[in-house]
C-alpha cells in the first residue's frame, strides 16, 4: 500500500538509507538477547501494573511489560523487522480512535482549522519538491484532502492513482468532498487529519500521541507475538474482528464485515486491554519519524530489552526522501488481502506529516501521573 504520500506532492503527482541519529532506547546493561527475546515472545512478560490513581474519562490502562516487537513472518513486509524486546512503561489510552464529535469540541473551543481545510502555500510546497518544479494552477492550490475514489472495473495494482483522488473541499467536516458530510457520525472516527492536527488535539486534550512501541504494545491486548492481534488467524470460526476490505480491491468492497466504508467506534469487540478498533477502520498517528530501517537499527544496538523507544530522530523514506514522515498504525477498511494486509499489529506504515486522508484518524495516550 504506497499510497500514503506528501499531501502536496501526492496531488501534484495526480496530475500529471542515508546516515542519521538514533535516540530510540533508553540505555540498559547487554544480557543474552536471544534469551530475552524467547522470554517476551513466549509469555509477553506483562508487569500488570495497577492504573494509577483515578481512571480518566474515555481511557484505559495499560499496565506497563515486555513484548517482541516487529515481525519476521513470511507475511510481513521488510520494514516490519527484525524482531527485538521492546518494553514499555504503563500509560493510558483512549479506548476509542478520537470520534468527529469530539474533535468538534476541540475545534469549537479553540477555532482550529485543519491542515486540510487551509490553502497550500506554494512558497512552502517549493520547499519541498525538485528545483524547477512549475507553480501547479491556484485551483489546485485551495484546501482539499485526499478521498478513495474506487473505479467500476478491475484495474492494475501498480498505481495508486487509480483510486485515490486530490478533493478540493475535501476535510474532516466533509469527508469525501462538498457533497458530504457528517451529520448522525458523532461516534465516527474524525479523519482526514494530518500530524499536527493530532497533536493540537492532544495537547489542547492534556494528552500525547502514543509512540510506535507503545501501540503495536497496546494493539496486542496482553498477548504474547502473533500474526494478529487476536491470534494465527485473520477470522477465526469465520469471524470478521476488525473492519478491513473484503471483496475486489479496490472496485468491489463487499462489506461483508458490515462496513463498507468506517465503522461507527466499538462496533467491534475490543482486546485484552479494553481498547476497541486497533486493528482496521481507520489508520491512526504515532508520535515516531518513520525510517524503514528503525528495527534494524535498534536491533544493531545489541541491548537486551529497548526501553520506551521513541523513535529515530528524523524520518526518512527511500521513496520519497524529501518528506517529513510519522509511522501510521492499524491498518484500515481499505486493507485487503489483495493489496494491503497491513492489519496487524506489526505493520508499519509512512505517512506524510501534512498528509490527511479518508482513512486517517488518531487516538492519544497520557501519562500515568501526568502531574508529575
Amino acid at each position: 500500500m504506497h499510497h500514503q504520500k506528501l499531501r502536496t506532492l501526492t496531488f501534484i503527482s495526480l496530475l500529471g538509507l542515508s546516515t542519521v541519529l538514533f535516540s530510540s532506547c533508553d540505555s540498559q546493561s547487554k544480557q543474552n538477547s536471544n534469551a530475552s527475546a524467547q522470554e517476551a515472545n513466549t509469555t509477553n512478560t506483562n508487569q500488570q501494573s495497577p492504573p494509577p490513581g483515578e481512571q480518566p474519562e474515555g481511557m484505559v490502562w495499560v499496565p506497563g511489560g515486555r513484548f517482541v516487537m516487529g515481525s519476521e513472518d513470511a507475511g510481513a513486509t521488510h520494514n516490519e523487522g527484525p524482531e527485538y524486546t521492546v518494553e514499555v512503561s504503563g500509560f493510558w489510552m483512549d479506548e476509542t480512535e478520537v470520534t468527529n464529535a469530539e474533535f468538534r469540541e476541540f475545534v469549537e473551543a479553540t477555532g482550529y482549522v485543519t491542515v486540510a481545510e487551509r490553502p497550500i502555500d506554494w512558497e512552502e510546497l517549493k520547499k519541498q519538491v525538485p528545483p524547477g518544479t512549475p507553480r501547479p494552477p491556484e485551483h489546485m492550490l485551495q484546501p482539499g484532502s485526499l478521498i478513495f475514489a474506487p473505479p467500476h472495473q478491475a484495474v492494475p495494482l501498480d498505481d495508486y492513482s487509480r483510486w485515490w483522488a486530490w478533493q478540493t473541499g475535501a476535510n474532516w467536516r466533509h469527508p469525501q468532498g462538498p457533497g458530504s458530510n457528517i451529520e448522525g457520525k458523532d461516534n465516527y472516527p474524525v479523519v482526514h487529519i494530518a500530524y499536527e492536527d493530532a497533536q493540537a488535539y492532544a495537547e489542547w486534550a492534556g494528552k500525547r500521541l502514543p509512540t510506535e512501541a507503545e501501540w503495536e504494545y497496546a494493539s496486542r491486548g496482553g498477548s504474547a507475538n502473533q500474526p494478529f492481534a487476536w491470534g494465527d488467524e485473520l477470522m477465526p470460526n469465520g469471524r470478521y474482528l476488525a473492519n478491513f476490505f473484503q471483496g475486489n480491491f479496490p472496485y468491489n468492497n463487499s462489506g461483508q464485515d458490515g462496513f463498507a466504508g468506517a465503522a461507527p467506534v466499538k462496533s467491534y469487540k475490543p482486546n485484552g486491554y479494553g481498547l476497541y478498533d486497533m486493528i482496521g477502520n481507520v489508520w491512526e498517528w504515532s508520535a515516531d519519524f518513520y525510517r524503514p530501517d528503525t528495527h534494524a537499527q535498534n536491533k544493531l544496538t545489541g541491548m537486551a530489552v529497548c526501553k520506551n523507544p521513541t523513535g529515530p530522530e528524523s524520518s526518512y523514506d527511500p521513496a520519497e526522501p524529501m518528506a517529513e514522515k510519522r509511522v501510521t498504525k492499524g491498518g484500515s477498511f481499505l486493507c485487503s488481502q489483495e493489496y494491503c494486509s497491513n492489519y496487524r499489529p506489526s505493520a508499519r506504515m509512512a505517512t506524510a506529516t501534512d498528509s490527511g486522508q479518508e482513512h486517517l484518524g488518531f487516538r492519544c495516550v497520557q501519562e500515568a501521573n501526568p502531574q508529575l
